[in-house]
């Protein structure tokens, strides 16, 4: 009897055990069998614009095309004449940010151009001016103005909290074909080798993005703006599930400063080169496992220096947060102003320690005399600067480069020869150490010119007559 009450028992479990287990699987109602993104995107999708831009492109007409015969008379580019100017359209997408119009959007998608226009979910159209524009993190921020209303716009939301394997809607233009929503989940977090922006800290997703999605929203299913969409890896020019997008941290920060009335963006300033940790520099310095930034070379006037960091030191935590790569660091400190500090974890030798670090703006410490060169030469339209800690962190340079960098290329003749952040050494022989040195040059008017630069560590000859 015990052992048939026994079986009874185990049986009736196992039914309860197997509902439980169908009551799991099949929906309980008919608002679970339809679930849906609908929600989400009556919220946001109103707050998604289209961004159209025009540029006046110069070109010369081909005529011998790439003959080298013809090119020793008409030119490397095998043509003659004036130049001939041509409108060149875009296409991108934004993000209403705040309910007065401010909008951002991806800085390749406005770069350069000379009219832009907002088209609105409702197909309202608006010309936008730019009020900021940073090629380093390759965000732009924009300006369209209304009277007496608010549009719709999208919370930030805290890009920290995204979870690999959280739910994520992509929202824009991609080929031109009208705003379009797509779904997918985060496929990776904190991804450091895009070579997209300088800031390279991105979230990674499989909702399809393509042409056209530059700029659109990445959401939550809250939402909330979590990130921008900037890029797609891709061998054909589609979508082919790997996606980044800026988190909304980094753009957060860009949009105060443009709304401060800040021309351009004044980061902190390290003053110190670092670099990641591998596994041999993890052995070698007593680390578990390869993690953190070593400070490789440190400027003596950096604020690091003056926390109590030296060379050698491991950077391995920021605010709390664990610090894998010196890509992340530095996106860490770009998300603080100016006048603000935060804590710093760092290791040296086998203790661990941490300080207070002040984020200060770059000294400029040599006056940069900046020069436009409007003049009769191969310079003719750029701008350069005496390079000081300021000049180099905005043209991307190391902390103690030294001598005269050019800053701008301008519309002129010198964007055949020069690119921003070239270096000058020598103009016909003689050395250029200041931008005085440079004016000097370019009084004696000569003939000739023999140049000497450096481009990326290299450096390169250019002679013209």
């Amino acid at each position: 009897m015990l052992r048939l009450m026994t079986a009874m028992i185990l049986c009736a479990l196992v039914a309860v055990a197997a509902q439980a287990q169908t009551a799991k699987q099949t929906p309980r109602s008919r608002e679970e069998v339809t679930l849906s993104f609908a929600p989400v995107v009556k919220r946001a999708a109103p707050a998604v614009v289209n961004v159209y831009a025009k540029t006046l492109v110069t070109q010369r007409e081909q005529t011998f095309g790439a003959d080298p015969f013809f090119r020793r008379f008409f030119g490397e580019d095998g043509s003659f004449g004036r130049p001939r100017e041509r409108v060149q359209n875009s296409l991108g997408s934004g993000v209403i940010v705040d309910s007065g119009g401010t909008i951002v959007t991806n800085n390749h998608v406005v770069a350069n151009a000379t009219e832009l226009r907002v088209v609105l979910a409702d197909k309202r159209e608006f010309e936008a001016k730019v009020l900021l524009a940073d090629e380093r993190t390759d965000l732009a921020v924009l300006k369209i103005e209304v009277k007496d209303e608010e549009l719709p716009a999208l919370p930030f939301a805290n890009a920290d909290d995204l979870e690999v394997g959280d739910l994520v809607l992509a929202i824009g233009n991609p080929f031109g074909v009208g705003q379009t929503v797509t779904s997918g989940i985060v496929s990776a977090l904190a991804r450091t080798r895009v070579g997209v922006t300088d800031y390279q800290f991105f979230i990674q997703t499989d909702a399809a993005i393509n042409p056209g999605n530059s700029g659109g929203a990445l959401v939550n299913m809250q939402g909330e703006l979590v990130g921008i969409n900037t890029a797609i890896f891709s061998k054909s020019g589609g979508s082919i599930g790997i996606g980044f997008s800026i988190p909304a941290n980094m753009v957060q920060t860009v949009v105060q400063s443009a709304e401060s009335g800040d021309s351009r963006i004044r980061r902190p300033w390290l003053g110190v080169q670092l670099q990641d940790v591998t596994s041999d520099l993890a052995d070698s310095l007593g680390l578990a496992r390869p993690e953190g930034a070593l400070i490789a070379k440190l400027h003596p006037a950096s604020p690091l220096a003056a926390a109590g960091l030296r060379r050698g030191d491991v950077i391995i935590g920021f605010e709390g947060r664990a610090i894998e790569s010196a890509q992340e660091f530095g996106f860490r400190v770009g998300t603080v102003r100016i006048g603000e500090s935060r804590i710093v974890e760092y290791r040296r030798g086998e203790r661990e320690f941490e300080t207070r670090l002040q984020m200060v703006a770059a000294p400029e410490t040599t006056p940069r005399d900046e020069l436009t060169v409007d003049a009769r030469s191969p310079f003719d339209g750029m701008t350069v600067a005496n390079l000081s800690p300021a000049v180099a962190e905005e043209v991307g340079m190391a902390a103690d480069a030294a001598g005269v960098v050019v800053t701008d290329i301008g519309k002129g003749p010198a964007q055949r020869f020069f690119k921003k952040g070239d270096l000058l050494l020598l103009v016909n022989r003689k050395e250029i150490a200041s931008v005085k040195d440079l004016r000097d040059a370019l009084a004696e008017e000569p003939d000739r010119w023999s140049i000497a630069i450096e481009r990326g560590g290299k450096q390169i000859a250019i002679r013209l007559r």
